[in-house]
């Protein structure tokens, strides 16, 4: 199983950012896949899940109506389309699929900032 994330970076506030999770060896269409984060100094926490067919979807609070969580089952991807980024949105997003354990990516750096 692996799981690599792209499109991080620095983005000013109010800005916007795609992320990326490129997912192998295993079934992806069959998998509920989630984005979590993490802040230096807090525990890691869940940002947004989506379904195996991608028809259901669920959003922490803080960022309900900001972040839009979406698949392409052909391509194995999931993504993360953050706007209207705010700087309590600094964090390493990680990209997470449940099988028989967690699998999680190395990360991408989100750093929003002026």
């Amino acid at each position: 199983v692996q799981l690599v994330e792209s499109g991080g970076g620095l983005v000013q506030p109010g800005g916007s950012l795609r992320l990326s999770c490129a997912a192998s060896g295993f079934i992806f269409s069959s998998y509920g896949m989630n984005w979590y984060r993490q802040s230096p100094g807090k525990e890691r926490e869940l940002v947004a899940s989506i379904a195996s067919s991608g028809g259901t979807t669920n959003y922490a609070d803080f960022v309900k109506g900001r972040f839009t969580i979406s698949r392409d089952n052909v391509k194995k991807t999931v993504y993360l389309q953050m706007s209207s980024l705010k700087a309590e949105d600094t964090a390493v997003y990680y990209c997470n699929v449940k099988l028989w354990r967690d699998y999680w990516g190395q990360g991408t750096q989100v750093i929003v900032s002026s």
